[in-house]
């Protein structure tokens, strides 16, 4: 799933708090925990997200996230399992972490919720980079470094040879 526009899903830290990313690639651990691909749990707004094991889940545009046993063969039957729990905290009160996490600035208490935040599920939010384009900018910033470092070798050459011109003149 993606979040749409602004906003944040909500996810363990290492050390027990909240942390917030957009990465969406989400998982189910054998134990029914909802995760990240990177194995932080997803964070509902009564803790951890769970489903019933071996379960099909269906994420709806408001976080409501929903669990089917697949056994059954009906498209009803769809138990409401928990709402992630999506934020929207001003970007100055966060800080990036080593890990990649966004965090809250110290100090500050963790985000509250915000009903305003949508999900899109069934994809995945892509690079907000070209790469080509990137590489492109790469290269031409390099060539133009090395012509700014040549010009000022040869300012350089040019007033050595003035203040000899200058000694012996």
């Amino acid at each position: 799933m993606a979040v749409s526009g602004e906003g944040w899903m909500v996810v363990q830290a290492p050390d027990g708090g909240e942390a917030y990313t957009r990465v969406g690639n989400l998982q189910v651990g054998a134990d029914g925990q909802i995760t990240t691909m990177g194995g932080r749990a997803v964070m509902g707004d009564n803790g951890a997200m769970t489903v019933p094991p071996g379960s099909q889940v269906a994420i709806a545009s408001n976080g409501l996230v929903g669990a089917r046993d697949p056994a059954s063969g009906t498209l009803t039957g769809i138990a409401e399992v928990g709402r992630l729990k999506l934020v929207n905290p001003p970007t100055a009160d966060l800080v990036r972490g080593d890990d990649g996490l966004f965090r809250m600035r110290q100090g500050l208490p963790p985000a509250e919720a915000d009903e305003a935040v949508t999900v899109v599920s069934g994809v995945v939010e892509g690079s907000n980079v070209n790469p080509v384009e990137a590489m492109v900018a790469m290269i031409s910033n390099a060539r133009s470094f090395e012509m700014q470092m040549k010009s000022l070798q040869t300012a350089d050459i040019n007033a050595q040879a003035a203040n000899k011109l200058l000694a012996y003149g």
